[in-house]
């Protein structure tokens, strides 16, 4: 499933509804950790791509196939910028800059790739029992896996 993105900050609002229209869809309804776990990622992942590259942007969202016994939800945002991720400092008064701190934390596995003339970013949760992902597929609590990142007051933003 992807969505077209142009690069405008309204288009955040956009891709949550279309992300929770997928979700409720293949029968996740809203208020389940999953789902929400999932539309802040979409949101941070989609809000870096609209306001840091100022280029459109596909967001793509792979759910688990009950039939197939998959346990891994993946989440991609592609742009047309070739700009790295970058840590970014933001102290505590900064009103932003801890998006992928946010998707380092709430995220089992994420990374990005350089496709073409742009770059892809992405990340996965596992829905599978000891996994971070798993709270949010419905066993547990979610550590946050950036807390020695979060300390150092390091945060990333995709530029």
């Amino acid at each position: 499933m992807q969505l077209e993105i142009r690069p405008d900050p309204a288009e955040v609002g956009r891709a949550r509804r279309w992300a929770r229209s997928r979700l409720a869809g293949s029968g996740i309804q809203a208020d389940e950790p999953l789902a929400e776990t999932l539309i802040l990622l979409v949101s941070e992942l989609v809000t870096n791509a609209v306001v840091h590259t100022g280029c459109p942007a596909v967001l793509r969202l792979s759910l688990p196939g009950a039939a197939a016994g998959e346990a891994i939800v993946r989440l991609e945002v592609a742009d047309r910028s070739v700009r790295a991720p970058v840590p970014r400092w933001a102290d505590d008064d900064a009103t932003g800059g801890r998006g992928l701190a946010l998707v380092d934390g709430l995220a089992d596995r994420w990374g990005w790739t350089t496709e073409g003339a742009g770059k892809r970013i992405w990340c996965e949760l596992d829905c599978g029992a000891g996994s971070r992902g798993a709270a949010a597929c419905g066993s547990g609590v979610v550590p946050y896996g950036g807390a020695a990142a979060a300390r150092e007051g390091i945060t990333y933003e995709a530029v």
